[in-house]
C-alpha cells in the first residue's frame, strides 16, 4: 500500500509543498536562522560537489563536440526565456505585482535544471549522454551568464556585488571543479549509492526552500501576496511552461531532429533550475524581499515537475521498442 502510494504521490514534491506551510506556521528566527543560513551554505557546496563527482570528464567534453546542439539549449535557455521574461514583465501592475514580475524574469534567466532533465530523458527515451553534457553545460555556464543578465535586466532589484560574485563562484563553481577532479576516486562509489546522493541532492533543495520562506514570512511575505496575487503567478506559470514546450517542441520538429534529441531540447530547454536558482537568489537579491523574488521559481518548479513526468510517461509510450 505504501509503495503503491509513493508511484502515485513523490514525497519529494509532496514536501516542497509543505514546506511554505511550515516556514508559515513556524520560521527561523534569531540564532536558528544565523544557523541555518551556514547548514544551507553547506549543503549547496556539497551538492555541486556531488554534481561534478558523477559526471566524468569524458561525458563533459563529449558533450562539447556537439556544439551545435549545446548552442541552441542554450540559446532556448538563455534568449528565447528571459525574451519571454520581459513580455511578462511588461504586464499591468494591476495583474501581476511588479515584485513577483521581477521574479518571474530571474526565473527565465536561471540555467536548466540538472537532475530532473536527465531523469525525464531517460523515461522518455532520449539521449541520456546528450541530456547529462546539455543540462550540465548549462549549469556551468549559468554561473557566469546569470549574473550577467540580472544585472542588465534587472537593474536595481539585485545585488550584483564583488562579494555576491565571489559567493555564487565558491558556493556553486569551486565544489563541482573539485568534484570533476575526484571524479577517478569516487565516481564509483557515488553511482553505487545513488539514493545518498538523491537524499544529499533533495534536502539541500528542501533546506534552501524553509529557508527562503522564513526569511519572507518574517518579513511579511503573505501580506505582500495575497490569495488572489498567487493564482495570477499560478497561471502565468502554466502558461509560461505551456509556451516554452510547445515552441521547443516545434522547433525539434522543424530543424528535423532524431527523436531522442527532440526530447533533450523539449526538457532541457524548458526547465529552469532550482538548486541553482535559490543560491543565486539568496546571494543577489536583498535578504528581505528574497522570499518574494523567488515564489515564481518555486511555483513554476513544482508545476514543471509535474507535467514533465507526464510528459515524459507518455512519450515513453509512445517510443519504437529498442533494437
Amino acid at each position: 500500500m505504501l509503495s503503491r502510494l509513493r508511484r502515485v504521490i513523490d514525497p519529494f514534491l509532496l514536501l516542497l509543498l509543505l514546506l511554505p506551510v511550515v516556514a508559515t506556521l513556524a520560521p527561523a528566527r534569531g540564532v536558528a536562522a544565523e544557523a541555518l543560513d551556514h547548514i544551507t551554505v553547506v549543503a549547496i557546496c556539497l551538492l555541486f560537489f556531488l554534481h561534478g563527482a558523477k559526471l566524468s570528464p569524458a561525458q563533459t567534453r563529449e558533450g562539447f563536440s556537439r556544439w551545435g546542439f549545446q548552442l541552441l539549449v542554450l540559446a532556448c535557455t538563455f534568449l528565447v526565456f528571459p525574451l519571454l521574461g520581459l513580455g511578462i514583465v511588461a504586464l499591468p501592475s494591476s495583474v501581476l505585482n511588479p515584485v513577483m514580475a521581477t521574479g518571474f524574469l530571474f526565473l527565465c534567466i536561471l540555467p536548466s535544471t540538472v537532475q530532473s532533465s536527465i531523469a525525464f530523458t531517460s523515461i522518455a527515451r532520449g539521449n541520456v549522454a546528450l541530456a547529462v553534457s546539455s543540462a550540465s553545460i548549462s549549469n556551468v555556464l549559468g554561473v557566469v551568464l546569470t549574473p550577467l543578465l540580472a544585472a542588465f535586466l534587472l537593474g536595481s532589484a539585485v545585488e550584483i556585488t564583488p562579494e555576491s560574485l565571489l559567493g555564487i563562484f565558491g558556493q556553486l563553481v569551486v565544489p563541482f571543479v573539485a568534484g570533476q577532479l575526484l571524479h577517478r576516486r569516487i565516481g564509483a562509489w557515488l553511482k553505487e549509492h545513488s539514493r545518498a546522493v538523491s537524499v544529499v541532492d533533495q534536502g539541500s533543495v528542501l533546506l534552501v526552500v524553509y529557508a527562503a520562506f522564513s526569511v519572507g514570512v518574517t518579513q511579511g511575505l503573505w501580506q505582500i501576496v495575497p490569495p488572489a496575487q498567487l493564482l495570477v503567478v499560478v497561471l502565468v506559470s502554466c502558461v509560461l511552461l505551456a509556451v516554452v514546450l510547445a515552441l521547443f517542441t516545434g522547433l525539434g520538429h522543424v530543424l528535423r531532429l532524431e527523436r531522442a534529441d527532440q526530447i533533450v531540447l523539449m526538457f532541457c530547454g524548458s526547465k529552469k533550475s532550482q538548486v541553482s536558482g535559490l543560491p543565486m537568489a539568496i546571494l543577489l537579491f536583498p535578504s528581505e524581499q528574497v522570499g518574494m523574488y523567488v515564489l515564481p521559481l518555486m511555483i513554476f518548479h513544482l508545476i514543471q515537475l509535474f507535467v514533465c513526468a507526464v510528459i515524459a510517461r507518455r512519450a515513453a509510450s509512445r517510443a519504437p521498442a529498442p533494437a
